[in-house]
């Protein structure tokens, strides 16, 4: 291989190497999606496997789903709730609108929308407070939860859609009113489960012999 050819590899092959990072750019809900896109969590808008997969359902594309945890090492406690967040894109000639959305009973009693979203043909739509509510078990970060989405037109989708921790590129989105952080007591150094308020992993050192006396 002559010195030329060699640099070419190299340079091609250093290209390559910064592709990821580049495609990780812009993560998040405001990230730059003017156009529609796969979905970043976890695929949860494509249907089938391998050559038969499908991106998108009757012309509607949902590029962005998430629901928003806790701040890590937190939870947001049953009886909760906690942010939807969904980036949407019409690709048909007409109008549709999403007007509802309906939680797996055994995960959410329901999801508030303000307002039935309408999405505009070839328009990038956002949620806007839209909430999960009545959560069955409390959430962590790094579930999933079942939604299915019904459209106008378009009908319903149901997803899996996954729960993403408030840190790295969504720790600016507004947290959930009742996420509760881990509470620790300062004086003992014990961790508190914030839902059961039982005391884990208690390590109290005194320094003090205990001395036993009995009477006779």
């Amino acid at each position: 291989m002559s010195s030329t050819s060699r640099r070419r590899v190299i340079a091609v092959a250093a290209l390559l190497a910064v592709a990821p990072a580049l495609a990780a750019c812009g993560a998040g809900f405001d990230a730059n999606v003017n156009v529609p896109y796969a979905p970043t969590e976890a695929g949860v808008h494509i249907s089938g496997t391998g050559v038969d997969s499908e991106y998108g359902h009757n012309g509607v594309k949902i590029s962005q789903a998430f629901i928003l945890g806790p701040e890590s090492g937190g939870q947001i406690a049953a009886g909760g709730s906690a942010p939807l967040y969904l980036t949407m894109v019409n690709t048909n000639a007409d109008a549709d609108a999403l007007t509802a959305i309906v939680p797996d009973s055994g995960q959410a009693t329901s999801v508030a929308i303000p307002n039935a979203f309408q999405l505009t043909p070839d328009t990038l739509t956002k949620s806007a407070n839209t909430t999960v509510e009545g959560l069955k078990q409390r959430l962590l970060g790094g579930e999933t939860v079942k939604l299915t989405l019904k459209f106008k037109n378009a009908g319903d989708v149901t997803m899996s859609v996954p729960v993403i921790p408030r840190s790295r590129e969504f720790a600016t989105l507004p947290p959930a009113e009742n996420a509760q952080p881990p509470a620790a007591d300062t004086a003992t150094g014990t961790a508190t489960d914030a839902a059961t308020g039982t005391e884990t992993g208690t390590e109290t050192e005194t320094g003090t012999d205990t001395e036993t006396t009995s009477s006779h």
